[in-house]
């Protein structure tokens, strides 16, 4: 059976695939090496650069976003035959088409990172009042 023939995946079933694509493509550091490539569309980015423009980003990390991103068709990879190799990178049709979905989460959590910050607050201030409760009537 092709992959455009197969069914769509169902989400709440356990055993669905979908699952461990949502894992693997709803990283943060996923998310930004798509990003950081699809402005370079159409060249490629080479890994020195790719890791300049993820600050935080630790070579092995980028290095394990990068193998999944290729076996998963996402992003294609080029070697240079030079001491050391130069490794470069770019977005496959199927990467590109994830930067559109990528972009609006990535909109929605700038927008409501304050709000979630505060919740997050009041949520941890309710805890500590709910301890200092329990540790007053014990």
């Amino acid at each position: 059976m092709s992959p455009t023939a197969r069914a769509r995946g169902d989400l709440f079933d356990p055993d669905c695939p979908t699952r461990r694509l949502l894992d693997r493509i709803g990283t943060k550091w996923t998310s930004m090496a798509v990003k950081v490539l699809a402005e370079a569309e159409p060249h490629e980015v080479r890994f020195a650069e790719l890791r300049r423009r993820m600050p935080g980003v630790s070579q092995k990390m980028l290095s394990t976003t990068l193998q999944g991103m290729a076996r998963d068709g996402l992003v294609s990879r080029r070697v240079e035959p030079t001491v050391p190799p130069r490794v470069h990178y770019r977005l496959t049709g199927l990467g590109l088409s994830l930067e559109g979905p990528l972009a609006v989460v990535r909109a929605w959590a700038e927008e409501h990172m304050a709000e979630i910050d505060m919740a997050n607050e009041r949520s941890a201030a309710a805890a500590d009042g709910y301890e200092a409760y329990e540790a007053y009537e014990a």
